[in-house]
């Protein structure tokens, strides 16, 4: 297949364009600045210059690929305070990609995250009660929902679609999501932090684990699927806490709920909600089983505190 990959160079995507070429297919990459077609000349795929607002790029581009699978999201504004605008340019995208494959029957795999479920694990039936035409709604996270949602509605319209959902953290050597915020965090404070008793849980799995999993979906996922990228359904945030003060040799200390946000700063609500996710119906409709490290073996492995 030739496969067009938005967010070819990023965390996920740096890991799925190997993961697709090693299975034999063509990969056609994304790339907004001269780092990033580099990045995906040197791992072997073809190189298209654009951004998510090139919406006639994503259109023509996804409608000579076989499947496409849409990583790429304005993080940069995203996590500076306009997630709504950042959601906003998602739907744009996701609709010109999804327009171009209409009657096609091939795949397209859009990202999002899992959702939070008070009391249990969120599964893959969870998080669907969002209009598909609610893009407009002010908050960002609904508008992305909507996204997910009018993307999964594609299937009764001749597109094989699906939508990854990943976790708090998708971890692994040169990680600078949360975990590597944490252990920042940490270093800067003299201190590693958990809120509250430290129950609160994040979902986890490694970033190859997640690579592998995406490409099982663009060569089999059925139209409208949803999928968990969940190796470990919650890890105790105390935990990754104790691992973090072992490693700098720090106190691990308990954090008001209260004090959240001026301790962890925009990480603080993140950290201080217990979300849990279950990727059971995926390992069974997929047969799919994550093999690589574990957060914590992964953390134990050194490589997040080798450098500041």
């Amino acid at each position: 297949m030739r496969v067009f990959v938005t967010g070819g160079s990023g965390w996920i995507g740096s890991a799925l364009v190997p993961e697709l070429l090693r299975a034999g297919h063509d990969v056609v990459g994304l790339a907004r600045s001269d780092a990033s077609a580099a990045a995906l000349t040197s791992a072997g795929a073809e190189v298209v210059r654009g951004t998510l607002d090139d919406l006639d790029t994503l259109r023509e581009t996804a409608a000579a690929s076989d499947g496409v699978v849409h990583l790429a999201f304005k993080h940069d504004i995203a996590f500076t305070g306009n997630f709504e605008a950042a959601a906003a340019a998602d739907r744009l995208a996701a609709e010109a990609i999804g327009s171009a494959l209409e009657g096609t029957g091939r795949p397209f795999v859009l990202t999002a995250g899992t959702p939070v479920e008070p009391g249990r694990p969120a599964t893959e039936r969870d998080g669907h009660d969002v209009e598909v035409d609610a893009a407009d709604l002010d908050e960002g996270p609904q508008a992305r929902a909507a996204t997910a949602e009018w993307v999964l509605s594609l299937a009764s319209r001749g597109v094989r679609s699906s939508v990854m959902r990943l976790p708090r953290t998708n971890h692994g050597e040169g990680d600078k999501g949360f975990v590597a915020e944490l252990v920042g965090i940490a270093r800067d404070k003299g201190m590693a932090g958990y809120v509250g008793d430290g129950a609160f849980r994040w979902p986890a799995i490694h970033r190859l684990d997640t690579a592998h999993l995406f490409r099982l979906a663009v060569e089999q996922a059925p139209a409208g699927a949803t999928l968990h990228a969940v190796a470990e359904e919650g890890v105790p945030l105390r935990e990754v806490a104790e691992v973090i003060g072992r490693h700098l040799d720090i106190p691990v200390v308990s954090v008001d709920p209260a004090d959240a946000a001026g301790h962890f700063g925009w990480l603080g609500s993140v950290v201080s909600v217990d979300q849990p996710a279950s990727s059971a119906l995926t390992r069974e409709l997929m047969e799919w089983r994550p093999t690589r490290p574990g957060l914590l073996a992964d953390l134990d492995e050194g490589h997040y505190f080798r450098a500041e």
